[in-house]
This record gives structure tokens, C-alpha cells and sequence, in this order.
């Protein structure tokens, strides 16, 4: 497993919160609260006492948001996808545009949530990370989808076999892998073969890198 990569089922012991508006940082611990039982929530309200935090002790997760009083949150999280490659760190903003999700994404963050999205869409984002589901508000999905498919697609990877191409398009369309299984008419546990053939044969190690690849290799998109 790959240092960045989270096992499916591992528990969020430790859980930080960098956001600057009191009430939000409150609102986004009670729902992290709320998805994690179990989880110690800290909270930050700016980077000095994130960086004082995560200097102090480590995180499983890490909400993030992007506008700070002190600097951007997005160098946050590319010193923690450096120090601390284990912290899941998942973007909280209001910023839904190119100019800062992808550079979001560049520097670690292996999730995108919009602040704005019902609170029990947030909240199934979050427990999605158990499983394995990348939290990603469904306006970044298709923006991230759309960017690639804006670009010459890769032709179609020789070392992937028929059926995991089929594999790596369902995953990129949303599909979890039990669903992946019951499309295709194999196991679960044929399903999550395929998956870990893909991630292996693609150097990737999340779900979130599965849709970009397959976007770049025009697996997905209209039509398809």
C-alpha cells in the first residue's frame, strides 16, 4: 500500500478542522462528530495553530479551508501531503472554480467539498471515506471530468485488460465496488481484484486518480 493510501475501514481517530469563521469551524466539528463517533476533533482557526497542531500530534483527517487570514490553505495541505503523506486531507471551501481546485488537488488534497452542499450530502461524503468513496461535491466531480475530457484523450491502455477498463470506467462514473460487481455479474471480491489490478498497473492509489485516469483515457464521458 502506498504511504498516502488509506486502507477502506480504517477509523478516524484524530480529526483537525482549519477553518477561520467561528460558527462554520463549529458546524463543520459537529458534523465530523456526527460521521466519526469515535473521532477527536480539533479545531484550527487560521495556519499558525494548524501547523502548531499537526507539529503536536497526528491526524487521520484534515477538513481544510481554502481563504485564511493568515495565507491559503492549500499550502496547508501541500506541508501535510509532504510531512504527514497518512493525513487524508479533504478541501472545505466555497471556491468551486479551476483556479483553485486544481491547484487543491495538485498539492495533495484528495477531496473537494463545497460548504454549500445540505448537510446530510456533506455527511454522506464524509463517511464515504471509510469505504474508499473520494469526497468530491458532485460539481467538482463534473468539473474535474470536464477538464479532462477538454484534453486529447490517451488511447486506450494496452497493459489494462477489457474487463478492468470496464472496471476503471464504472468507478470513474461513481459506481462503489459492490455495485461494479452486481453490473458486471462477478464477486465483490472479483471486483476489488480488478480494481487493485488497475491501481498497481496506473501507479494510482486513490479513487479520485481512477476518474481522472480514466477521463484522460476517454473511458468516460458523453454517451459512454
Amino acid at each position: 500500500m502506498a504511504p498516502s493510501e488509506r486502507a477502506e475501514g480504517a477509523p478516524m481517530n484524530k480529526v483537525l478542522v482549519l477553518e477561520d469563521h467561528l460558527e462554520t469551524r463549529e458546524w463543520l466539528r459537529a458534523l465530523v462528530t456526527e460521521a466519526f463517533p469515535s473521532a477527536e476533533v480539533a479545531g484550527a482557526a487560521n495556519l499558525e495553530q494548524a501547523r502548531r497542531l499537526a507539529a503536536e500530534q497526528s491526524f487521520d483527517l484534515a477538513l481544510v479551508d481554502i481563504s485564511l487570514p493568515d495565507g491559503n490553505g492549500i499550502d496547508f495541505v501541500a506541508e501535510m501531503h509532504e510531512r504527514s503523506p497518512a493525513t487524508y486531507c479533504v478541501m472545505s471551501t466555497i471556491h468551486d472554480d479551476d483556479r483553485h481546485l486544481f491547484p487543491a488537488l495538485q498539492a495533495g488534497a484528495r477531496g473537494y467539498l463545497l460548504k454549500e452542499q445540505p448537510r446530510e450530502r456533506l455527511l454522506a461524503q464524509l463517511k464515504g471515506i471509510l469505504t474508499g468513496e473520494p469526497p468530491l461535491s458532485p460539481a467538482i466531480a463534473r468539473r474535474v471530468l470536464e477538464h479532462f475530457q477538454r484534453e486529447r484523450p490517451l488511447p486506450p491502455d494496452s497493459e489494462l485488460s477489457d474487463r478492468e477498463r470496464e472496471v476503471l470506467a464504472l468507478i470513474a462514473k461513481g459506481y462503489n465496488r459492490a455495485e461494479v460487481a452486481q453490473m458486471l455479474g462477478i464477486t465483490t471480491n472479483t471486483a476489488a481484484g480488478y480494481l487493485k489490478n488497475v491501481y498497481r498497473k496506473l501507479n494510482i492509489s486513490t479513487r479520485a486518480e481512477a476518474a481522472l485516469a480514466a477521463a484522460r483515457r476517454g473511458l468516460v464521458g458523453e454517451g459512454k
